[in-house]
């Protein structure tokens, strides 16, 4: 046997599960494999660089719990290699007597999760955010920014120096699983021989899952992030990350204002469906990408129960200025103007053949494999507990 376990996938969820296995064995010989030139390129790397709280999960459930271990294991993470992040907390704000009621739903569900939080008049958030309109807020101190793709980067760097072999640029074509292991062809023409495979193919899931034999009952659908940076002289206009108060009919959180790690501020995003998974660009397509979802049950159920808020994301998509409207309900200095760098993320979906958004964790295993099919949002800030949890499921 060359390796006794390969990975399939150079993200933070893959190289943090690549760490993880090396820290219990320093002995196993490991080799993960990354299709793009570089690390974290895709959802890692597009991501709004939050490290989340945990405020918005049910109390004591796997997504709060992971979510506050992974915002500490982060932040120590950073401290130990010199990655700088920023504890500049987040206020969610709200707009109306309704979200104002919806606010004492989350004060609760704080207390429950044991996260700190201070309760903000409209008075004392004119006092330190003035840029900003509400009836009042929460804020939530511990919520940090930072740059995954360098936390990625410095996990490789890591795992190159412990003896993990790295194959980058060349993709998975094939999976096969016998007793005694599991071999992963390139489309280099490498070949490895491992006794577990662990995929973490984040926007491809589905697709590797397939090539590996299995039969995954969900698709992946893309869902573009799309946002705005404000311009330089804009920079300052807010000193924390500015978050609606969200609703619950809604899948989808809504319009923000986040600080970067680089001093930039982004406005947004917004949902929309993706045309292509891996397309970054407004308009992209991929064909490939559009059959598998035409051809989709679940997402024409999926599409049919989310109607409503489909339309109303197309619409905020298509118009800069319905854009601006939902921003300007709570930052009302804003103009068409401020609008500036577009750019977009693309969340990897996972919806069930009954059109079901999966929203919890979704893994596919067989004897020798483990795929994770989703990993839910905030997967970065989680992503090494996460890791943990992946290698006691291949222990156990």
């Amino acid at each position: 046997m060359d390796y006794e376990y390969a990975i399939v996938g150079g993200g933070i969820v893959g190289l943090a599960t690549a760490a993880e296995l090396k820290r219990r064995d320093p002995a196993a010989r490991i080799v993960l494999v990354e299709k793009e030139a570089d690390y974290g390129l895709h959802q890692t790397g597009h991501n709004s660089g939050v490290i989340h709280a945990g405020i918005y999960y049910a109390p004591g459930s796997l997504k709060a719990r992971l979510c506050r271990a992974g915002a500490e294991a982060t932040k120590a993470f950073c401290r130990e290699t010199g990655i700088p992040f920023e504890t500049c907390g987040k206020l969610l704000v709200a707009t109306s007597a309704l979200e104002l009621e919806r606010m004492q739903g989350l004060k609760v569900r704080a207390a429950q999760n044991e996260i700190a939080i201070e309760d903000v008049s409209a008075a004392r958030l004119r006092e330190i955010e003035p840029n900003i309109a509400g009836v009042g807020a929460i804020l939530v101190p511990a919520t940090g920014i930072v740059d995954y793709r360098r936390i990625c980067l410095a996990l490789a760097e890591r795992l190159s120096t412990l003896g993990v072999k790295l194959v980058t640029g060349t993709a998975v074509t094939a999976i096969d699983e016998d007793g005694s292991g599991v071999s992963v062809q390139t489309a280099a023409g490498d070949r490895f021989r491992a006794a577990k495979l662990v995929a973490c193919a984040g926007l491809q899931a589905d697709r590797i899952a397939r090539l590996a034999g299995l039969a995954p009952t969900f698709q992946i659908v893309p869902f573009r992030g799309e946002y705005y940076t404000l311009p330089p002289e804009k920079s300052g206009i807010v000193r924390h990350l500015i978050y609606p108060i969200p609703d619950p009919d809604l899948p989808f959180l809504g319009i923000h204002l986040t600080r970067m790690i680089d001093g930039r501020v982004t406005l947004g995003p917004n949902a929309v469906l993706g045309f292509h998974r891996e397309g970054y660009a407004k308009g992209s397509v991929r064909l490939a990408d559009v059959a598998a979802m035409a051809t989709s049950g679940g997402f024409w159920r999926m599409a049919r129960k989310n109607l409503k808020s489909g339309i109303t994301e197309f619409r905020n998509s298509m118009s800069r200025r319905r854009y601006l409207e939902e921003c300007r309900k709570y930052c009302p200095q804003l103009t068409l103007d401020d609008l500036g760098t577009p750019g977009a993320g693309i969340r990897a979906q996972a919806v069930m053949n009954d059109g079901a958004l999966v929203h919890d964790f979704l893994f596919l295993d067989s004897p020798r494999q483990l795929h994770v099919c989703n990993a839910p949002s905030p997967a970065a800030t989680s992503a090494m507990p996460i890791a943990a949890m992946i290698v006691d499921r291949l222990a156990g």
